[in-house]
């Protein structure tokens, strides 16, 4: 809905100035607002209903620049758009929203704009991989400016700041963990989540904690696909499950994937309750809660529940599976990440196989 208003100012000089405000709402959220000033009221006035008139007719931001704050909020206006967004990446433009840069202009965001962005985060903590996903994340909503809004941008500034900023230290890759669950602290947290357990078995969900953990790894699988398997995906036969809509870079939907239970996980999802469609009917942050409150409980440091992912591979390294035949577990397409990421091979474990 568009709308207007006329403001009067005077000058030092004592002349008067009418200032039209065009003011642009979606669901009760200003989108666009834009000024000019006039020397006659009458003028501004002819200005507020001829532009809104145009608004109305081509629409509200046709081929002109915004702020990024206005072009960051059409995006996660635009259903199609952010319902496919992921969690990490909503959390960044919505962040995005309240920061300096979010007043530049679309179409005039500079390296030093990007700069002093990333400097302002490095002084409030953040590490330059968290800061990288500012940049990604800006230059990904940036590049449907035009496509999608027929909003006015530069995303090509993007391909000038980048470097420079990783040359500045200011924007970074993620260190590669190599973190491992040793026996005893697995042993631990097993006690940790069994006493959780049944300690909270008369509410109205009892999570098996335990059978999740011991699942997790032997499947190497993300704790959202774990709660995401279906009953109907089960193939008691060949002991394998559907894993539906993997996740995967290229694809983000539709990437089923049959996976084998290898070892004890097949009678681990088998003798669960079958209450409803689903095989681990939980919800994953739930799953995560409980584990990380059993890990501060009993002082481990640096242990995440994805890294259980990584304990699973590993371990099936160890048991002398090809890299193959655990990218068929994992569900990885790019093997090198696989390798690089996903494995962390205890080096005296080489005597058991030799």
């Amino acid at each position: 809905m568009a709308s207007f208003t006329i403001e009067k100012r005077e000058l030092k000089s004592g002349e008067l100035r009418y200032k039209a405000t065009i003011f642009v709402k979606q669901q009760g959220r200003i989108i666009h607002r834009e000024s000019k000033t006039f020397r006659k009221k009458e003028l501004a006035r002819t200005y507020g209903r001829n532009r809104i008139s145009e608004i109305e007719s081509q629409g509200v931001l046709k081929d002109k620049p915004v702020p990024l704050g206005v072009l960051l909020d059409k995006f996660i206006l635009k259903e199609n758009l952010w319902e496919k967004t992921g969690r990490t990446k909503r959390y960044v433009i919505q962040m995005l929203r309240d920061c300096d840069i979010a007043r530049v202009l679309s179409d005039e965001l500079r390296t030093s704009d990007l700069i002093e962005h990333c400097e302002n985060r490095k002084k409030a903590g953040a590490a330059p991989a968290t800061i990288y996903h500012d940049v990604a994340y800006l230059r990904s909503v940036m590049k449907k400016a035009k496509p999608v809004f027929d909003i006015k941008a530069n995303p090509d500034i993007f391909e000038e700041a980048v470097p420079v900023l990783i040359e500045m230290g200011l924007v970074g890759k993620s260190q590669k963990r190599t973190r491992r669950p040793t026996d005893n602290e697995l042993e631990r947290l097993k006690e940790g989540l069994k006493d959780r357990q049944e300690f909270r078995s008369n509410g109205p969900t009892r999570i098996p904690f335990t059978d999740i953990l011991d699942f997790s790894i032997l499947t190497c699988m993300r704790i959202g696909e774990v709660c995401g398997l279906r009953w109907e995906d089960l193939n008691e036969e060949h002991k394998t499950v559907l894993v539906r809509d993997r996740k995967d870079p290229r694809k983000k939907e539709g990437n089923h994937m049959i996976v084998p239970l290898l070892g004890e996980s097949f009678d681990i999802a088998m003798k669960q309750e079958r209450r409803n469609d689903l095989i681990f009917p939980y919800n994953p942050r739930s799953v995560t809660a409980g584990f990380q409150r059993v890990r501060n409980s009993l002082g481990i440091k640096d242990l995440r529940y994805h890294d259980l992912r990584r304990e699973g591979a590993s371990r099936l390294f160890e048991k002398g599976y090809s890299i193959e035949e655990v990218a068929q577990v994992t569900g990885h397409r790019n093997l090198n990440i696989l390798w690089q990421v996903y494995t962390q091979l205890y080096p005296h474990k080489l005597h058991e196989q030799y």
